[in-house]
Order: C-alpha cells, then structure tokens, then sequence
C-alpha cells in the first residue's frame, strides 16, 4: 500500500477515536502528523476532512434525535428548546473563533504547547471529578438557557490546541450541574454546529489547497474517522455509565509528560516537525 494512504489511515483512526473523548483530537493530530512527517498546507487540509468524518458519525448516531427535531422545530416547544439551547452554546466559540482563528493557528499548532494543554487540561479533570457533583439536569432536554451558555464558553476554551472541545464541554457540563450523561450527550450535539462551522470555515480560506489527485487521501482518512468515531462513541456511553473520567484525565498527564520529556531529553526535535 502507499505509504501516503497509510500515513491517512493512521491519522483517520486517530481522528475518529479522539475526537469525542476529553484528550483532545487536534493535540493528537499535531502530534502524530510531526511523527509521521505528514504536515504542510495538504496535511492541514486533511485534517480537516477527516474532522468532518467524525462529525458524520454523531450525526448517524443520533440519527433519530435529529431527525425528530429537525421535524418539530417551529412547531413543537421541545424541539424549539432543544434548538435554541444549542444556538446560545454555539456562540461563544464562533465569535472567539473568528477573532483568534488565525493567531491561534499560528502561534499555537505544534507539539510542545499541546503537550502543556494535554497536562494542565488532565489535572482540571481531576479536579472537577473530585467534587461533589450534584446533578440538576439529567437529560440535555432539561437544560435551561443559561447552563446551556455556561457550557458555550466553556467549550470555546478548547480554541487552545490540546485542551479538547470534548473535554472542555464536557467538564463544563459537569460543573454547571449537567448529569454525566447529559454532559456527554450535549457535548456530541453541540459539535455538530461547532465542528460543521469550524469545517466549513477552514475548507473556504484552504479552497486553493483541494486538488483531485489528493482525493484517494482524504478519503481513506474520512472512512477511517467516521469507522473509528461511531464505535469510539458507543464504547464512551456505556464506559461513563460506570466510570468517571479520571481515566482520561491520567492519560493526557502522562501523554503530555512523554512529548515533553522527548523534547527536553533530545530523543524528538519537535521543532524540525
């Protein structure tokens, strides 16, 4: 096989598995694209491709929820609820986002920054699951607007590269008084408006970047993200029913020390990556 199509695969399975869990997908991405030696405008491109794959695999997901509300907006209070409570959690980030977009990409996109993000991000973790949570919303249909606002912003900290979207929302769910399910099923809803912008927005300003011969790229990593996201979802479902997210949160510590230590230890010169 190309290597190039291997190189795809590799990041389309990182993509899909990391995209929703609270160890961020884009720290990932960096990171393994240096380590492949897959970077460059192409490689920006096809990272945003395969976001796009991960985001279709919540929309199959939740298939039937969309649809309903998709049907009853306008008509049922339910579905008019559920709608508008995503659109005020979705503002906050798409303002920030396109005031910082470009000075984020910029300055903030490499390995070294995400390893500190992955490490600060995974003690906040510990930290909130340490608290006393006391759930006031079991269901995303129970939220009220202001919650869902709170989680918004907390979601647009994930702007940083390596503090996850997932993680931030998430954990914002959390400490808002969201139940742990709750929080992790609006974290999957309020990426579809989030990650559709985000996709939407990166592939205009990248239009000149599309080339056809690339298309057997992009669309091995695309199948790779959406496979490997459906089922990284369903396994998050049923593991949060039991568990908390302290598992994740020791991950990203120890990632996070790893990439740093390979810095400072010489054994990666992150820098030429």
């Amino acid at each position: 096989m190309d290597p190039i199509l291997i190189k795809a695969f590799i990041l389309g399975i990182i993509e899909g598995l990391t995209e929703f869990l609270p160890i961020s997908s884009t720290g990932h991405l960096i990171i393994a694209g240096s380590l492949l030696d897959y970077t460059g405008d192409t490689a920006s491109v096809f990272k945003i491709v395969i976001q796009l794959g991960a985001i279709l695999a919540i929309c199959w997901e939740y298939r039937r929820k969309i649809i309903d509300v998709a049907g009853g907006f306008g008509r049922d209070p339910k579905a008019n609820r559920f709608v508008m409570h995503l659109a005020i959690a979705f503002m906050p980030a798409a303002v920030l986002g396109l005031l910082f977009h470009s000075v984020i990409k910029t300055y903030l996109f490499n390995p070294l920054t995400v390893a500190g993000a992955l490490i600060v991000g995974g003690v906040l973790i510990l930290v909130i699951e340490r608290r006393n949570h006391q759930p006031r919303f079991e269901t995303v249909d129970d939220l009220d607007w202001r919650a869902a606002l709170k989680v918004g912003f907390a979601q647009s900290l994930a702007m940083f590269p390596g503090v996850s979207r997932s993680g931030s929302t998430i954990m914002g769910g959390l400490v808002f008084g969201l139940s742990r399910r709750a929080a992790t099923e609006f974290s999957f809803f309020l990426a579809i408006p989030t990650m559709f912008a985000a996709t939407g927005y990166d592939v205009y300003k990248s239009w000149a970047l599309l080339h056809a011969e690339d298309l057997p790229v992009f669309a091995t990593g695309f199948a790779a993200s959406f496979i490997a996201a459906f089922f990284s979802v369903r396994w998050l479902l049923r593991y949060i029913s039991s568990h908390t997210f302290e598992l994740f949160a020791w991950y990203r510590i120890v990632f996070g020390i790893i990439v740093l230590a390979s810095a400072f230890g010489g054994w990666v010169n992150w820098q030429d990556h």
